[in-house]
């Protein structure tokens, strides 16, 4: 299952607003990938990273 997870980290420029689509099976294992992606693409740690709730994407139909 997909999910959407969406918040802000702390920038040299201050806070940069974000949203990542992850495949998990849950919504606390989405939340766990995405503090991993950041924290290994901009050195983040994760007091650095503000999430929000973890929302299932909704999936598009091909018309």
């Amino acid at each position: 299952m997909e999910f959407r997870v969406s918040g802000q980290y702390q920038a040299r420029g201050g806070a940069q607003p974000f949203t990542k689509t992850v495949e998990a099976p849950n919504g606390n294992v989405a939340v766990e990938h995405v503090y991993a992606e950041l924290g290994s693409e901009h050195g983040l740690r994760r007091t650095q990273i503000d999430l929000d709730e973890p929302e299932p994407a909704a999936e598009e139909a091909a018309a």
